[in-house]
């Protein structure tokens, strides 16, 4: 987070006041991760020098967003003269508060600055959040920093590169992207490219680099032995897709699936996402692009790695959410754990059978709604599902890795749900994910 902070306060109240609470508030923003500049005082003299200067400082720094910290009373026009400068940034419009000395309330005022100032930002357009502190109440810092960590992600996700090998498997239509609209609303670039640089790739690897892949296939846990094939054509595609994606430097990718490495190739992918995402890269499979833009925005927020689950049934309180092929290791209970299997008439592969961590969870998917992206939210709780299969595997047919999400209102999620695959994030995100929708202008079911 880079965070340009703006300490406000009138000409008339004490400078050395105005200065301790802007000093105080300005070093409560400064935590792990953030970089803060700041400038304060900011006050309304007739010359507007602290104006002036206060602007020039900030032309000269980059930054994330601008707090707009009101430590007083300070008329509109003293706050605007700084921040239309720089109206483009996400802001915080913060008012400290006043403190008790001798058993009586002191106060500079400082919500008769935001309250004159609020509405005025919303008019004018504005991106921002309005925090306000309260007497005897701690701080009210935690909800600044969350909307400048949303607003350092909104900037830094203009950044990012995606990989999509192959383009809409299955000819699904919720997995396809508008690359004009990605491009404006995010910034992200999806790349595509093909089956058959990953198989010239694979064909010119050394022994040696295919060995050491082998190795760490081998150090999981195998429900049964595995055939050999299967086992080394998951090493040598893993390393030519590693390759493309470290070249690129992508940050999520996603693979033509079924009608890709299952048909053409007879392969089915799940150990290559299970290897690239042990290298804590981003991975969905099917083509899956508003996927894999919904991964890089809750990685980006949450540190998580934003692992993908799809819907198998629906309860009157919950779902069953799994995969049918992988699941990363961050959210692995236990060992990583692969049972060699068929499914229908495709050749053995290395299904990664794993158990899912439970406990408080977010899922959310981006889609497009009438050329508009939304979010669809939602929180519950993960819990480990009842003993089930899905039909058409090898007998005895394996536990796919899964979970029964238990969600308040069943009903409200599956009229809204906007295709099968959703990402998981541990926690309560909804905060956080919703303000970084606010900055974007994504809106929020």
């Amino acid at each position: 987070m880079k965070i340009a902070f703006a300490g406000f306060g009138e000409v008339n109240t004490p400078i050395e006041v105005i200065e301790r609470k802007c000093k105080s508030a300005c070093e409560s923003l400064m935590v792990e991760g953030a970089e803060v500049y700041p400038f304060y005082p900011i006050r309304d003299d007739y010359e507007e020098t602290y104006v002036n200067n206060a602007v020039e400082y900030f032309s000269k720094v980059d930054f994330d967003v601008m707090v707009l910290c009101v430590a007083g009373w300070i008329p509109t026009h003293a706050i605007l003269k700084v921040a239309d400068k720089f109206r483009h940034k996400p802001m915080v419009l913060w008012g400290l508060c006043g403190w008790y000395e001798d058993g009586r309330l002191v106060t500079t005022a400082d919500q008769a600055g935001t309250s004159a100032c609020r509405k005025t930002l919303k008019d004018l357009g504005y991106t921002f959040k309005y925090v306000y502190d309260i007497v005897k109440m701690p701080s009210k810092v935690d909800e600044v920093l969350s909307f400048c960590k949303a607003a350092a992600v909104a900037n830094n996700i203009r950044k990012v590169k995606i990989g999509q090998l192959g383009y809409r498997d299955m000819q699904l239509y919720g997995t396809q992207f508008d690359g004009i609209a990605v491009k404006r609303t995010f910034g992200v670039e999806i790349e595509c490219f093909e089956m058959l640089e990953v198989v010239q790739r694979a064909e010119k690897l050394s022994q040696a680099e295919i060995e050491k892949v082998v190795n760490r296939i081998k150090a999981w846990k195998f429900v049964k032995t595995p055939n050999e094939d299967a086992v080394l054509n998951a090493a040598k595609y893993y390393l030519a897709i590693k390759q493309i994606v470290d070249e690129r430097d992508y940050k999520a990718v996603s693979l033509k699936d079924v009608d890709g490495f299952k048909k053409l190739l007879g392969f089915p992918p799940a150990p290559i996402f299970t290897l690239l995402a042990e290298d804590g890269i981003i991975t969905i499979p099917e083509n899956d692009a508003m996927g894999n833009v919904t991964q890089v925005l809750v990685n980006m927020l949450t540190g998580q790695i934003g692992a993908y689950l799809e819907f198998y049934e629906y309860f009157t309180d919950g779902v069953l959410a799994g995969v049918p092929d992988y699941v990363p290791s961050e959210v692995v209970d236990g060992e990583t754990t692969i049972l060699p299997a068929a499914f229908g008439e495709l050749s053995q592969g290395l299904l990664n059978v794993s158990k899912v961590k439970t406990g408080a969870l977010t899922m959310c998917r981006l889609f497009i709604d009438d050329g508009k992206f939304g979010m669809h939210l939602v929180y519950g709780e993960g819990e480990t599902p009842e003993s089930w299969e899905e039909c058409g595997w090898d007998k005895p047919a394996p536990q796919l890795p899964s979970l029964k999400v238990k969600l308040s209102n069943v009903e409200d999620f599956t009229q809204n749900v906007m295709g099968q695959h959703y990402i998981i994030s541990y926690g309560n995100n909804l905060k956080l994910i919703k303000e970084v929708c606010q900055i974007l202008g994504i809106n929020v079911i």
